[in-house]
């Protein structure tokens, strides 16, 4: 019995596996002297004869993919095509699963529909009704004009009638399917002449008048299923851990099933197999093509032809199920003679074999393709967003969707079962967080709004800002490959100190921290959890930069002070902005209520608050980037000085108003300042729609004042709402808009 188990075939020179295959049981002495001496080329003579107007014969490679056992029985696969790494990708895919016993197959009756299309008729119900009753002399007929085929277990079997509406206002369409096994033969040409043999008794039955007679390419009633199950030892290589490639694969093979654009790559790797196969074996690749892709399609959605996932004992379980409609007899394909050499080589007894390996052979190949996708994704330690692929695969609810991915980085755990246990969790209230263990490895930066004087206190007028109760927070690990930072929650994850072209003012950010601190040579790794949006002026850019910081001031030891940590966010914030008012790292260190004034020694105050202020945040869900509306700023002011210095020397009489109201707890004054501060905010044209109208809703629905907060030009909106509050809410999130509940404190 051949044995398709050949270590090294690939070192061996040609000649080399022409014996080994004899000795393998593929081929005879006889083949090898044929093959040497060329008799299995197709000649210009033969060529002539199989398509018109021939010049030359074009030649492909041809090699052997090894290890392949399907139902038990090996086969050295002869696969025809130009790619490199498909042969090889089959056959170490082959390897594994035979290592676990290798692939099982089935497939159905080798089912051919040929199709006939009627028109005009003048009660296409009664036609239709007309044809199935005479369903048994038309299917008759039909082994009558194939009397060969009958004879050997095919022919017709069945035929169906369907009507389909014409948009041309001409009448239905009639389509009359008859369903004819084929045996081992394609059967393309007598299906063909079947359609056109039984026109005549159908029009004379329905009435109407047949106008196309031709074979469908859609193969849904000959199905070929292949399966294989995996253990993940067997996935276990040294660089990779088998059950993390088993994650990562079920989560390719989810994306390929929920996103069209990924399967049309996914079903192109299964076919990589397939097709080989079928030019190797002579059959008509651009039909199996054809009908693989529109099968994919008949949900109404492309989707992936095969699914990956974990069975209860962890193994990984792969299947695939596919129409495909070949034949291994019939004038085509003994017009090449090396597809009998072939044949040889395979040992196929039937079609119904050869689409079960065919299969089996497109499992295979997509399991290879997808393995070394995720394969290099886990290599290039992409864990922010393999964990929100994780959670994704694992199906977490949007609610806690974020808090999930946080949380299997945080574990190290990043798997499907142990996202759904987080998620459990949350859902019982059972996630218990041990907040001195917690503080112990996570550092926190404060989030922030600013309530009087954004924009102005660049040019020292004074601002107000207060702290929110919402954090970005870090920890510094050691690592093994370089340093780089993670943020799973916003899908960031970049290698620091790569000096590549893309770097952005985050990767800046964090090199600047880590050469200041003097760990530039140290690989570092930096996980990220913010719990402030992101780009929505709520001082994220500074708060990850205190956060770092103090992570990265723990793990070495340097225990910095308040005011250290301050002064270097501030040269972060110069990167990020550009010329920073120095509020934002301020706040960001010290998250206390206070007036800021930029000065040569800038100047803080605490504010005294008697109660606290009930606020809602509104966030346009447009990102408001500072750097850019800090230089348009500055670049009016540097064209009309005087009109600028005037809107700033308001805003800053606000601001020192506003303390005095703070004072005394005055909160319709307070309110009418914000809505004063708006309008000149406004007039500095950094406000935007969105803004403008979350700011008319609030104040409509009962808020004192409300105003943009931060750099403008998207980003949120703040409203002092001590009454109705939950009407602005209310409002708020009925206009689509995003809101966040909280109260200002000292």
């Amino acid at each position: 019995m051949p044995n398709s188990r050949i270590p090294n075939f690939y070192k061996f020179s040609i000649f080399q596996r022409y014996d080994i295959l004899r000795e393998n049981g593929f081929i005879e002495q006889q083949d090898i002297k044929d093959i040497i001496e060329e008799k299995y080329e197709l000649t210009d003579e033969q060529a002539n004869k199989m398509i018109e107007n021939v010049i030359s014969t074009f030649s492909l490679p041809m090699g052997l993919a090894l290890n392949m056992q399907v139902n038990g029985k090996d086969y050295a696969v002869p696969m025809v095509v130009e790619e490199p790494s498909i042969v090889a990708a089959l056959s170490s895919a082959a390897k594994i699963v035979r290592e676990s016993g290798g692939f099982s197959a089935e497939s159905t009756r080798p089912v051919l529909i040929g199709q006939v299309l009627l028109l005009n008729a003048e009660h296409s119900t009664k036609s239709k009704q007309a044809v199935i009753q005479h369903k048994d002399e038309i299917l008759a007929l039909a082994n009558y004009l194939q009397p060969n085929m009958y004879s050997r277990g095919g022919g017709a079997i069945d035929l169906d009638v369907r009507i389909l509406p014409n948009p041309n206002d001409t009448g239905d369409m009639i389509v009359v399917h008859i369903y004819v096994d084929t045996c081992d033969a394609m059967g393309a040409n007598m299906v063909n002449s079947i359609c056109e043999g039984i026109a005549p008794l159908l029009e004379k039955i329905s009435g109407a008048k047949s106008f196309m007679r031709i074979l469908s390419n859609l193969h849904d009633n000959s199905i070929a299923r292949a399966k294989c199950v995996i253990p993940p030892q067997l996935l276990n290589d040294g660089k990779y851990d088998g059950k993390e490639l088993i994650d990562g694969i079920i989560i390719a093979n989810q994306f390929a099933i929920m996103d069209p654009y990924r399967a049309a790559t996914h079903n192109k790797g299964i076919m990589n197999g397939i097709d080989p196969l079928a030019i190797a074996t002579g059959n008509d690749w651009r039909a199996i093509e054809a009908g693989v892709h529109a099968f994919a399609s008949r949900t109404g959605r492309y989707i992936s032809l095969t699914n990956w996932h974990r069975d209860a004992n962890g193994n990984l379980v792969g299947s695939i199920e596919i129409p495909l409609k070949v034949g291994i007899v019939g004038a085509p394909l003994q017009s090449n003679p090396k597809i009998k050499l072939v044949h040889k080589i395979l040992g196929i007894k039937s079609a119904n074999e050869l689409m079960e390996l065919m299969a089996a052979v497109g499992l295979a190949q997509n399991f290879s393709a997808i393995k070394a996708l995720v394969s290099e994704g886990i290599q290039r330690g992409h864990m922010s967003l393999h964990a929100r692929s994780v959670a994704k695969a694992a199906g977490v609810s949007e609610k806690y969707f974020d808090i999930v991915v946080d949380e299997l980085i945080k574990l190290g755990d990043i798997k499907i079962r142990t996202a759904q246990d987080i998620e459990q969790k949350l859902q019982n209230n059972k996630m218990v967080i041990e907040e001195k263990k917690e503080e112990q490895n996570l550092h926190s930066g404060y989030g922030k709004v600013i309530l009087f004087g954004e924009h102005a206190v660049v040019y020292g007028s004074n601002a107000i800002a207060a702290p929110i109760p919402y954090a970005i927070k870090s920890k510094v690990e050691p690592s093994q490959n370089g340093t780089r930072i993670v943020i799973p929650r916003w899908g960031v994850e970049f290698d620091l100190f790569k000096k590549t072209k893309d770097t952005n003012s985050l990767i800046q950010s964090a090199e600047l921290i880590i050469t200041k601190l003097g760990l530039d040579k140290t690989p570092l790794q930096i996980l990220v959890f913010p719990g402030i949006p992101r780009a929505m002026g709520l001082g994220g850019s500074a708060a990850l930069a205190v956060s770092i910081i103090r992570a990265l001031s723990h793990f070495a030891s340097k225990n910095l002070s308040d005011e250290q940590i301050n002064e270097i966010a501030y040269e972060s914030e110069k990167l990020v902005h550009g010329t920073p008012s120095g509020i934002d790292n301020t706040m960001a260190t010290y998250g206390k209520l206070i007036r800021y004034k930029k000065d040569a020694q800038p100047k803080t105050q605490l504010i005294d608050l008697k109660n606290p202020l009930p606020i809602v945040i509104g966030l346009s869900g447009t990102e408001g980037l500072t750097l850019k509306m800090v230089r348009m700023v500055r670049e009016g002011w540097l064209k009309n000085r005087n009109h600028y210095d005037t809107i700033f020397n308001q805003i800053n009489q606000i601001s020192l108003e506003a303390i005095e109201a703070f004072e005394n707890y005055d909160l319709e004054k307070l309110g009418y300042l914000m809505n004063l501060n708006h309008g000149f905010l406004n007039a500095l044209q950094v406000s935007t729609q969105e803004l403008e109208e979350m700011i008319a809703i609030a104040r409509r629905n009962g808020a004192l004042g409300a105003k943009l907060t931060g750099g403008g030009g998207g980003g949120a909106m703040i409203a002092l709402c001590p009454d109705h509050r939950n009407e602005v809410v209310q409002s708020l999130n009925n206009s689509g808009y995003h809101t966040i509940v909280t109260d200002i404190t000292n």
